[in-house]
């Protein structure tokens, strides 16, 4: 039953983007399948290349990209799809070494529209060189990413934000993280998220009432456990940290057990109905989030794009969700990462986006005004009453000025992390 439900969804998606790329409804002022001289059949995929850009430094003294563990401040890797319609797309989620040589001899040479065909041929295991396909596809369509996947259902979409501070978390003083949810709140957001780590759970509930107190009415407060990322908990752990947790009206507790647990998270629902349970960032591919679905295992799903596959299985999983009436809300990243997890989300509807990890006292047009050099004209996201405003430039989004990319380009590649592995 869900199956065949998610197998109608994304055919719904994919014929109204056939729909859209016959009748030509590009947008008028970007180059669309009319202007490329190609049937959709005919364009091909000639090159993938991933390279790093580096990012010249704030000059007043107020923006800043933060380090990924290790790696430079401002600098990025960028993934590249070249086409012989002479459109290109970029992903900035971030190749591992061997992703794009992998990927290269699979794809060069084949149709850019034939995305799901080589999922189950490798593509599976390289996201960012999907998403870009992705920007292309969208970009000679004229049409943002949100719109091929079925349309957008949300202009603009509900974010939180999570903070990580750079101590271990029991040195971390409840008050603190109360001082930045009022910050939040003033910032005009509606939610914030913080670590669950502290030796003894208490502190943290603690520090969950004093941002709640702190933000006012209306004010949500999550928590996350990230499964076993400070050590797992038994279930009575688990189950004495949720109902004190929902007791001061906490809104969701994050993989508190193991992820391979789909029984343990379902009996936690159940016996605490006032605190949702939520994850799924850690799961690749579809299995895992069927049989989550099956056994009740979360209150909403949280996939990552990097590890669950991209940005078409991804949709998937948001239809599979809907069949089970179970809210979708992406993991997510705060760079350029965000723009095909903000489309993919849009296209879901889904319940809210995450925008993390930031620093105390950083807000998320803190990062993206480093980004400025890249783009056309203003930053590349903005916000209304506290939800980012979907963009609507064609592909993922983002009114990136190509030029700028190659000036800002560097030699040499700064190892990434694993897909997926991720602190919150």
């Amino acid at each position: 039953m869900a199956g065949e439900l998610s197998r109608r969804a994304i055919i719904a998606g994919t014929a109204a983007t056939s729909a859209l790329l016959t009748t030509g409804a590009a947008a008028k002022s970007h180059a669309g399948l009319e202007s490329t001289g190609l049937p959709s059949a005919e364009i091909k995929i000639t090159g993938i290349e991933s390279f790093d850009i580096q990012l010249p430094p704030a000059q007043d003294g107020k923006r800043f990209l933060p380090a990924y563990r290790g790696m430079t401040v401002g600098r990025n890797n960028v993934v590249k799809i070249s086409t012989n319609a002479g459109v290109a797309g970029y992903s900035f989620l971030g190749a591992t070494l061997h992703e794009v040589p992998n990927a290269a001899a699979l794809l060069v040479g084949k149709n850019l529209f034939a995305v799901d065909a080589y999922l189950p041929r490798g593509l599976l295991n390289w996201p960012a060189v999907e998403e870009a396909m992705w920007d292309a596809i969208g970009r000679v369509a004229g049409q943002p990413l949100c719109r091929l996947m079925g349309g957008a259902k949300l202009e603009t979409m509900p974010v939180y934000l999570t903070y990580v501070w750079p101590v271990p978390e029991d040195q971390v003083p409840p008050a603190a993280q109360a001082d930045q949810a009022r910050l939040v709140r003033g910032a005009g957001f509606k939610a914030m998220k913080i670590q669950m780590m502290r030796t003894d759970f208490r502190q943290d509930v603690e520090a969950t009432a004093q941002m709640l107190a702190a933000a006012g009415t209306g004010f949500r407060v999550m928590v996350d456990r990230t499964a076993g990322a400070k050590g797992l908990w038994t279930y009575d752990q688990a189950l004495s940290a949720a109902k004190a947790l929902a007791a001061v009206g906490v809104y969701w507790l994050e993989e508190p057990l193991s992820r391979d647990d789909y029984e343990g998270p379902a009996r936690l629902r159940q016996e605490v109905p006032g605190l949702i349970i939520t994850g799924g960032e850690g799961w690749k591919g579809l299995p895992a989030f069927r049989k989550s679905l099956e056994h009740g295992t979360y209150g909403i799903l949280q996939p990552e794009m990097r590890t669950c596959a991209g940005p078409l299985t991804m949709r998937k999983i948001g239809a599979m969700c809907d069949a089970w009436d179970i809210p979708i809300a992406p993991h997510a990243a705060t760079g350029l990462a965000l723009a095909g997890r903000l489309q993919v989300s849009a296209a879901m509807g889904s319940l809210i986006q995450e925008i993390g990890v930031l620093e105390p006292g950083a807000f998320p047009w803190d990062v993206w005004d480093a980004y400025r050099p890249i783009f056309h004209g203003a930053r590349p996201f903005d916000f209304q009453d506290g939800a980012i405003v979907v963009p609507q430039y064609p592909g993922l989004g983002l009114n990136i000025d190509e030029k700028a990319l190659e000036k800002y380009r560097v030699p040499g590649f700064e190892r990434r992390g694993t897909p997926g592995v991720s602190p919150v």
